[in-house]
Parts: structure tokens; sequence; C-alpha cells
């Protein structure tokens, strides 16, 4: 079995990424779909879409989707495993073989790909998003506790705005805090895993991929997230609402160390708005079956740190290029792993996951 070499799969930045993901899906003989950017431009100056790459029959009765970069600059990652699928010689005769289509859906954020920021040009975090805006807003009341020094208004932070953090963490578990910080919230724009006041661009754009090409009898998902859990490690975490019959047929595709956020098994705090609602609401025929694969990094304490600091360098356009500069690195490495075996690690379980998609998929319904 030949297996890619992984290196040039991976990219340095938004632009050369989706150069070669363009060039890797031509390819593969992919037809190719781009939805640019009307309005924002990356931090080159260069254009901005999401290309979506379909292989296999038009009228196939399921399909695997793999999406890259819903937060961003963790697209690194995931524009890695597509472009070395893309590659891989096995996978190809794996989807014939299934008769599966796959539909590789590449930076649904590419804003933050480029900017090397986790949220969109509105500062809203996609996987917070994919809500009703027509209802009241989720209620995050924790995240009002911790606003005013989870983002500081100096950085480095100043001592003040430390121990009160420091105050807040030893009051509450670490469990606590996380979910306070990281669950979603609708009233602080400028804040933490803000959910946004309306559908984002990507959102948008998401849906639309969905009706058009993702409404088949079987849909398989593969949203790919890094930054929780041990480094290189995948956690299979159940991408959808709480459902019993989902959560059994996922675990029948991936395994039982599939974790799911609404029983406290996920290293995932319980949230609201997932993308996972563009393929529910838009194709609600479709038998749908998925998982986000969560890579750990940096330690979750060093995660939050590369976000306070990016909060307030959006608040700051003015800083120094040395901060800004330093900023923007640490945001790289908090949520992509710069090493052979790390890309090693991440891309052999992402090819896993998908050969056992594509056995779930072949099956009848």
């Amino acid at each position: 079995m030949t297996v890619p070499d992984l290196a040039p799969a991976f990219a340095a930045n938004y632009r050369e990424a989706r150069e070669k993901f363009l060039a890797a899906a031509r390819s593969a003989g992919a037809a190719v779909t781009s939805h640019v950017h009307p309005q924002q431009r990356g931090a080159e100056g260069e254009e901005l879409a999401a290309d979506v790459a379909f292989l296999g029959s038009d009228d196939a009765a399921a399909v695997l989707c793999i999406l890259a970069g819903t937060h961003g600059v963790e697209g690194f990652c995931g524009s890695g495993i597509q472009v070395a699928l893309l590659g891989d010689p096995a996978f190809h005769a794996a989807r014939t073989r299934a008769n599966v289509a796959v539909l590789l859906y590449h930076a649904v954020n590419p804003y933050g790909f480029s900017h090397l920021q986790r949220t969109d040009e509105g500062n809203v975090d996609l996987n917070r998003n994919f809500r009703d805006f027509t209802r009241p807003p989720p209620r995050n009341d924790a995240y009002a506790g911790v606003h005013d020094f989870i983002v500081p208004a100096t950085w480095p932070p100043a001592a003040e705005n430390e121990a009160r953090l420091q105050a807040y963490a030893l009051r509450h578990e670490a469990a606590a805090l996380q979910a306070a910080v990281t669950g979603g919230q609708c009233d602080y724009p400028q804040g933490l895993f803000f959910g946004g006041t309306k559908p984002a661009w990507g959102n948008v754009t998401l849906r639309a991929t969905m009706r058009s090409q993702a409404a088949r009898a079987r849909l398989g998902w593969l949203d790919i997230h890094t930054g929780l859990g041990p480094w290189g490690h995948a956690e299979k975490i159940l991408s959808g609402t709480d459902d019993a019959a989902h959560l059994a047929r996922a675990r029948a595709w991936w395994g039982n160390d599939v974790t799911s956020i609404y029983d406290g098994s996920s290293a995932s705090a319980l949230i609201t708005g997932g993308n996972f609602m563009a393929p529910l609401e838009e194709c609600p025929r479709t038998q749908y079956t998925g998982v986000a694969l969560e890579y750990g990094t940096l330690p979750l304490t060093d995660m939050i740190m590369a976000l306070r600091a990016d909060a307030w360098l959006q608040q700051h356009p003015d800083a120094p290029t040395g901060t800004r500069d330093a900023i923007k690195r640490r945001m790289r490495t908090a949520f992509c792993g710069d090493t052979d075996e790390w890309r090693g690690q991440v891309y052999g379980q992402a090819r896993a996951a998908a050969f056992q998609a594509l056995r779930g998929l072949a099956l009848p319904s």
C-alpha cells in the first residue's frame, strides 16, 4: 500500500494551502466549485474562497463530506488531510468500490484561515453560528462573569487581570471555566466564541453547498478541528443533535470511542449553533451520520491564552508589528502541529476515519 509523502500536502499559509488543494483536486479529476468571498481579502491581499471538490457520480446515493477550516486557523490540519487524501490511490480505490461520492470542502472560514484567527471577519465563531436567528439567542450567563478579564485590556495582560483569572480558576473547576469560555455566547461581539447576530457568509455558503450537492439518501460527515486533547490524538466527537440513533450509527461506523458533548464524555463543552445544522436542515430527507475529529495540540491553558491574545489584537489593529507577528505565531502553534510526527498522526487517524465512513455509507440504509 502506497501512502503519500505528507510534508508536501501541508502548507505554510492559506494561499499556498488553496493552491495545493486546487492542484490536487484537478489531478484527481474532481469537479471544483469555488465560492469567492465577495468582500474580504486575505492577509497577503489574495482572493478568499470556499473551494469544493466533488469526486464520483452526480447521482450517487451516498456522499462523504470532509470539511476543513470551520475555525479558520485550524484549516492547516484539515487542508493537509484533504490534499493527502486526494493523492492517496487507496482512498480513491475504496471510494470507487463503495460507490460513494466524496465532497471535500476547503476553508469554511477562509478569512480566519488566511489571517491566522479562529473567527471570521466579524469575529464570529462559525461553529456557534448555525442557529435559528428568528428566536432569541442562547444564553451563556457564565461568560458574562469572565468577559472583563478573559479579553484583557492590554497585552501582555496586566498583573491585576491575571490575578482575576487565577481567582476565578481557583473558585471553579477547570471544566466550568472551559464551559464558560468556549460554550459560545451572543452578547459580546468582541468577545471569545461569539455566535453572531445573523448568518455569517461561511454559514450561508456551506448551506447552499449542502442543498446543491449533499442531498442524497445517505451523508457521512467528517469535520476536522484542532486545539483540544492530547497532542496529535483525534477525539471522535458526535457532530449532530442529541439523538440516540445517530450516536449508535456513529459508533457502529467509527467505534465505541465516539464521544458526545451531550453526556459529558467529550473534551468539548456543550455548544449550540454547530455547523452540522447545515446538512440536517438543508437535507432533511438524508440519513446523516457525522463526527468531528478534534486533534490535540497544546494544553488547554495555552490554547485559551492564544485566543485571548488574538481577541486583544483584533481590537488593536494599530499594535506594533512585532507584537502582531508574535500573536499570530502563537495562534498557529496553538492550532497546528508543524512536525512530521504530528502530521503523520493526524493523517493516519483521518484516513482511517474516512475509510470507515466509506464502509458505513456503502451499507444499505
